[in-house]
C-alpha cells in the first residue's frame, strides 16, 4: 500500500491528511494522485466508497496558489447533498493550507452566494444548474481556472444534466486539467471525455466489499406522506434507548426535529448550518442520554462515534451505498447488535437493490406497525419500567401508601392505574413535514416500472377486449 508521505505532498497538506486519520492511500488515490499532480487529464472509473473525493481533492488542494485570489478549481456534482459533502471534505483537506472553498447549489439564497463569491474563494463546488445560473449572471469568473472535476458523471447523465455540463465546459479555459469520475461509462460520458478532455488516462478501481454483519436490516415500502406517522409508531413500538434518524436535507432535519418534539419525543437535530459549538452541545446531550432521538444529515453525521445507539432510521434512503453503510454503522458498534430500518418509496427501489448488492445482504421487508401496536409497545415499556423498579429500587418509603391504596382498591386496578400513568400513549398531534420527491429513478427500477406499466396497459386492453366480446343477454 502507498503511504501519503510517499506522494511528495506539502507539509501543510500532510498535516491535514494526518488529522483526518488517513495513513495509506486507497487504490484509486494511489493510482490517480501522482498522475493528477503531473497535470494529466484522468477518467476515474470507481464506485462510491473507494475514496474518490480525496483522490481528486488532495492534488487539487496541492495545486491551489492561496496568494492568487481567483477561482482556480471547480467540482461539479449532481446533487446539493453531494456538493455539500464534497465541499466539507475539501475544506478539511485544505485546512492548513488555508484554501477557501465555496459550495453553490439550488435551494440556497443566490444573493448570499453572490456575496460569498465576492470574498474570492479558490475552489467552487456546485450543482450544474446553479453554476450555470452564476455564469449567466456573470457572477462566476472562470478565466483563471486550471482544474475541473466532474464527480459522479453517470448520475448527472441520469438526472438530465449533460446539456448543462456541456454549456459550462464551453465557458472554461481550454488550457486546463479535467478529471472525470464515474461508476459506469455510458456512451454520452465517453463522448464528453473525447470532446472536452486531452488524451485522458483511464484508471479503473473496483469498490471493496462493504459488510455490516451485526446489524439487522429492514425496509418499509412507503409513500412520502405516510413516513412521519410510521416513524412515530416505530419509536413507540420499539422504544429505542438511543436512535438516529437520517434525513436527506437540512430542511428535513429541522422539520423532523420540530415534529418529533411536538409529539413528545426528546429530539435534537444536527446539520451543516449549525455552528461547531451547537453540534458538539447536541452530541454531548445525546451521548449522555439527555436526548433520545438524534436527527441528522449525512454530512453532519460523518465521524460520529457514539456507543449505545440501538436503532437507525433512514427516513430518506441515501443515494449511494457508501452513505448507507456509513449511516447504519452508527449502530451495532463494539460487537453489539443493532437495527436499521429504511423507508423507501416504490420509485426508489433501484437504490435499495444497489445497497443490497454492495453490502451482500438482502434487507427484510417490514410491515409498518398500527396505532394499536404502538399503544401496546408503550404499555410494554411501562411494564418494563415497573419491573426494573421492583428489582432494583428500595421501596420501603412507599410501602405504607401502597397498603392504603390496596385497602381501598383491588390490586389489579392499582397496577392498571400505575401502568396508565407511566404509558406514553401514541400522540397524533398534526405536524407539517414538507414532501420531497423521490430520488431519480435508477435504470433497473425504471425498466421494472416501465415493464409494470406496460403489463398494466396490456391487461387493461385485454379486459376491454373481453368485455366487448361478451354477447349481450
Amino acid at each position: 500500500m502507498t503511504k501519503f508521505v510517499e506522494l511528495g505532498l506539502s507539509p501543510a497538506l500532510l498535516k491535514s491528511i494526518d488529522q483526518l486519520g488517513f495513513e495509506e492511500a486507497t487504490p484509486i488515490q494511489a493510482a490517480t494522485i501522482p498522475k493528477s499532480l503531473d497535470g494529466k487529464d484522468l477518467i476515474g472509473q470507481a464506485q462510491t466508497g473507494t475514496g474518490k473525493t480525496a483522490a481528486f481533492g488532495i492534488p487539487l488542494m496541492e495545486k491551489i496558489d492561496t496568494k492568487n485570489h481567483h477561482i482556480q478549481g471547480m467540482i461539479i456534482a449532481p446533487t446539493r447533498e453531494l456538493a455539500i459533502q464534497v465541499s466539507e471534505e475539501l475544506y478539511k483537506i485544505g485546512y492548513h493550507k488555508r484554501v477557501r472553498i465555496l459550495a453553490v447549489y439550488g435551494g440556497q439564497d443566490i444573493q448570499r452566494q453572490i456575496r460569498a463569491l465576492k470574498k474570492q474563494p479558490h475552489v467552487i463546488v456546485g450543482t450544474p444548474g446553479r453554476i450555470l445560473d452564476h455564469i449567466n449572471r456573470q457572477t462566476l469568473k472562470l478565466d483563471h481556472l486550471h482544474t475541473l472535476v466532474l464527480d459522479e458523471a453517470d448520475e448527472m447523465l441520469n438526472m438530465g444534466f449533460i446539456q448543462d455540463i456541456e454549456t459550462i465546459l464551453s465557458h472554461m479555459p481550454k488550457e486546463r486539467q479535467t478529471l472525470l469520475f464515474s461508476a459506469t461509462m455510458p456512451e454520452p460520458i465517453r463522448a464528453i471525455a473525447e470532446k472536452f478532455m486531452k488524451n485522458p488516462e483511464l484508471v479503473q478501481v473496483k469498490a471493496k466489499e462493504m459488510t455490516v454483519p451485526q446489524i439487522e436490516q429492514y425496509f418499509i415500502k412507503i409513500q412520502e406522506r405516510e413516513k412521519f406517522d410510521v416513524l412515530s409508531r416505530l419509536l413507540d413500538v420499539q422504544s429505542p434507548e438511543l436512535a438516529i434518524v437520517f434525513g436527506r436535507t437540512k430542511r428535513r432535519v429541522d422539520e423532523l426535529t420540530r415534529a418529533l418534539t411536538l409529539r413528545g419525543y426528546s429530539a435534537e437535530g444536527i446539520h451543516g448550518d449549525l455552528s461547531q459549538m451547537k453540534r458538539l452541545n447536541v452530541l454531548k446531550k445525546f451521548k449522555e442520554g439527555k436526548v433520545d432521538v438524534l436527527v441528522a444529515t449525512d454530512v453532519a453525521a460523518r465521524g460520529l462515534d457514539i456507543s449505545g445507539v440501538t436503532h437507525v432510521y433512514n427516513y430518506d434512503i441515501p443515494q449511494d451505498p457508501e452513505s448507507y453503510v456509513h449511516r447504519i454503522g452508527r449502530t451495532g458498534r463494539a460487537g453489539k447488535e443493532g437495527i436499521a430500518i429504511t423507508f423507501v418509496s416504490p420509485r426508489e427501489m433501484g437504490y435499495l437493490r444497489e445497497v443490497e448488492r454492495t453490502t451482500k445482504k438482502r434487507m427484510t421487508p417490514m410491515q409498518p406497525p398500527t396505532w394499536t401496536e404502538a399503544l401496546i409497545g408503550q404499555q410494554k415499556a411501562a411494564v418494563n419500567e415497573i419491573e426494573t423498579c421492583l428489582n432494583n429500587e428500595n421501596l420501603e418509603d412507599y410501602q405504607e401508601l401502597a397498603n392504603e391504596l390496596l385497602a381501598q382498591f383491588p390490586p389489579s386496578q392499582v397496577v392498571a392505574a400505575a401502568l396508565k400513568l407511566l404509558t406514553k400513549e401514541p400522540n397524533r398531534t398534526p405536524v407539517h413535514i414538507t414532501e420531497e420527491g423521490p430520488l431519480p429513478m435508477k435504470k433497473e427500477s425504471r425498466r421494472s416500472f416501465n415493464k409494470t406499466q406496460g403489463n398494466q396497459r396490456k391487461n387493461q386492453r385485454s379486459r376491454v377486449s373481453r368485455r366487448k366480446s361478451v354477447p349481450k343477454a
